[in-house]
């Protein structure tokens, strides 16, 4: 199976990248499954019911989140009516919406989304290993499911290694969000999941990770409060990851970073 993940999209800039690059990366890489991480979309907080509907109509089959989920107070109740819009699965009971689910593409073959939150530096919710040991468990890959992508939304790098050491053998990939820098450790695990730390941003680089630099810069250097951030206003890039997985067993035979437009240097598969 053909499967790309794309990193946290920020505002216009990355929206505007998806619009320019994703259905070209459909059709050429013959792309069976794409999930997007859309939780800072809408202005760079959180996401709407619209940007949702524009990701799939542009070849997204899932969007997932992070700690903004619900910075647009709409996606409250808008979640419960989107099976393809996940929140972390580590949410307590009670919280709207699901953090993973099974999805079965055009060909028919079963592919689990689960979405994840870490809790260094984060808010503090449920243990994330247990939530997506519970998921996997329920779905095994190369039983019930054919793929299974974990998004693992966090902040520190050692907690997403060790989510990513935690899953291999059973998961296709396991993948960071949140950081919005593309890491450049993108592999194979020894037990066959595919692993980057962190695939990056979709928006505008010239930025402090997606947001106007000068808003930002100010920020620190005054240590006061000034202007709402509000993304940058460049051309954004495109980043993500491209696995393709074994048929039989579910398990990555490669991963690939992919990079297009904006600042940074180009980085696309092999066709």
């Amino acid at each position: 199976m053909r499967l790309l993940f794309l990193g946290d999209v920020v505002g216009r800039p990355g929206r505007d990248a998806i619009a320019a690059h994703l259905p070209g990366l459909r059709r050429d890489l013959k792309l069976d499954f794409v999930v997007i991480n859309g939780e800072n979309a809408a202005g760079g907080f959180g996401i709407t019911q619209k940007i949702c509907e524009e990701f799939y109509a542009l070849g997204a089959d899932v969007v997932t989140t992070g700690n903004h989920a619900w910075d647009q107070r709409e996606t409250l109740s808008y979640i419960n009516t989107d099976p393809r819009l996940l929140r972390p699965v580590n949410y307590p009971p009670g919280a709207p919406g699901k953090g993973g689910h099974v999805y079965t593409t055009q060909s028919g073959r079963k592919v689990l989304v689960v979405n994840v939150m870490g809790r260094l530096f984060m808010d503090p919710l449920d243990d994330p290993f247990q939530a997506v040991s519970r998921e996997l468990a329920r779905n095994v890959l190369g039983g019930g499911v054919q793929a299974v992508i974990v998004d693992m939304h966090a902040e520190a790098t050692s907690e997403k290694m060790a989510m990513g050491h935690f899953c291999d053998g059973r998961a296709s990939l396991v993948v960071g969000t949140h950081s919005h820098v593309p890491t450049a450790d993108a592999q194979v695990l020894p037990g066959g999941t595919a692993y980057q730390t962190d695939a990056g941003m979709c928006g505008d680089y010239d930025s402090v990770i997606g947001m106007r630099k000068d808003i930002a810069v100010a920020r620190f250097v005054r240590k006061l409060p000034g202007e709402r951030l509000e993304p940058g206003s460049g051309e954004g890039t495109l980043c993500g990851v491209f696995v393709e997985t074994d048929d039989r067993s579910g398990l990555a035979k490669s991963v690939q970073p992919v990079r297009m437009g904006g600042r940074l240097a180009p980085a696309l598969p092999a066709l």
